[in-house]
């Protein structure tokens, strides 16, 4: 019996207890539409555009929470979140600091156009360096728009160490098979990560490592080893169209600069040095375009091997990717040349040779990705054969590169430079 009245006596403690804290909760947690005022100018601060709230309400049980829904940006493109829901660390709430457990966000839209207002957000200062107010983020239907309206989902989670430092990082891409991910493991404490990364059926593991110099300025440098990545899947998970088919392997070089993460995330550059086996160039058949003049290339390639450079740079107005050392061969031809994207327009110059006696053609590519116009002038192709009449048997050599020297000054004009392409004639989508 006395056992028995020792836990009704805990057990009504601890109920009174539970009710002193619930009071002091209530009492403490202002108003809906005051905490929404007050969030709405928060986040203004923090980001540097107006923001509107749809609504915002405490939620007390299973455990305190406020959850935000229909959050917007005020800009052209708005920056959307449909919920956002933030756990608070009880005792920190009780001692009037905010330290949020847990923030789970679903569903978003971040159009990269709009990251641009955001760049001038301020970091925080070495007061805020050893501070934890965020342990744990998750997101789950997060829609990334580029700049050219490719929407892209991701799905993930983010714990913190102090000073916003990830320990570990998780991205996804779900739904979509093979799989698609990226895991960031920190090292110890220090600022370096273990990447381990799926695409395309392969993997790019590697390591990166960030620091923050005495200007405050973010550095990031990193490397990954891509291998065995189907080069059309991997590009396919990104909603893009690939334009090579065939499995990659080589070593990606990457770094970034910037005053803020959206900063770091502008400049970020890669040089990857790749080589590929079989594989088929998609939508484009080489020889069909040199022997017409360029008139008809729809079709495929198919390749023995391709090597060569892809740097990739990004800027505040997009990515501008090159290919150089471009190096491709099969039974049917030899191809050498170099690329360039930016903003959705190709400009290419290769030289292919073919098996049956033409070497060193110029072949050029230029327009937009979606209408890509191909030609090859007709002066090319004359000195090109003269090219292998003059050195027979030399080929892909001395014989191409004399071919397209003599091609290019059969082709000259007052609009021809050396090294400029000629004007393109219009042609179908490669």
């Amino acid at each position: 019996m006395a056992r028995r009245q020792t836990w009704m006596v805990a057990a009504g403690g601890l109920a009174a207890l539970l009710g002193a804290l619930w009071l002091a909760l209530v009492w403490f947690i202002p108003g809906d539409e005051d905490l929404a005022a007050h969030a709405a100018g928060e986040l203004q601060g923090r980001l540097g555009v107006p923001v509107r709230l749809g609504a915002l309400h405490w939620r007390l049980l299973p455990v305190p929470a406020v959850v935000l829904e229909d959050v917007a940006t005020d800009q052209p493109q708005p920056i959307t979140v449909r919920t956002l829901t933030a756990y608070p660390d009880l005792l920190a709430l009780l001692q009037r600091r905010v330290v949020l457990d847990r923030v789970e966000l679903d569903g978003a839209v971040v159009p990269q156009l709009s990251l641009r207002a955001l760049d001038a957000t301020p970091r925080g200062g070495a007061a805020e360096a050893g501070a934890m107010p965020l342990a744990r983020f998750v997101f789950r239907d997060l829609t990334w728009l580029s700049r050219h309206g490719v929407a892209v989902v991701y799905d993930g989670e983010i714990d913190f160490d102090p000073g916003w430092r990830p320990r570990q990082a998780v991205v996804r891409r779900p739904g979509f098979t093979p799989a698609t991910d990226l895991t960031l493991t920190r090292q110890g404490q220090e600022d370096r990560w273990t990447a381990h990364i799926n695409v395309g059926g392969g993997t790019a593991h590697g390591e990166v490592q960030s620091q923050t110099r005495a200007d405050g300025r973010l550095v990031l440098n990193g490397q990954l080893r891509p291998s065995g990545v189907d080069v059309a899947s991997a590009v396919a998970a990104f909603n893009r169209k690939p334009v090579i088919a065939g499995k990659a392997t080589g070593n990606t070089v990457l770094a970034a600069q910037g005053d803020t993460l959206v900063g770091l995330a502008q400049s970020l550059h890669t040089k990857t040095v790749f080589t590929m086996g079989a594989s088929t160039l998609l939508r484009l058949d080489l020889g069909k375009a040199v022997r017409s003049l360029g008139k008809e290339h729809a079709g495929q390639t198919p390749l023995d091997a391709v090597s060569g450079q892809l740097d990739t740079q990004n800027t505040p107005r997009g990515m501008v990717t090159n290919f150089t050392g471009i190096k491709a061969r099969s039974g049917a031809l030899t191809a050498s040349g170099q690329a360039r994207l930016a903003n959705r327009q190709i400009e290419a110059e290769f030289a292919v040779d073919l098996v049956d006696g033409i070497v060193g053609v110029p072949l050029v590519l230029s327009g937009p990705v979606d209408k890509v116009a191909v030609s090859v002038s007709g002066g090319a192709v004359a000195g090109a054969v003269l090219g292998t009449a003059v050195l027979p048997g030399i080929g892909t050599a001395i014989g191409a590169r004399l071919g397209a020297t003599l091609g290019r000054m059969f082709d000259s004009g007052p609009d021809r430079q050396p090294g400029k392409a000629a004007p393109a004639t219009p042609g179908t989508a490669p």
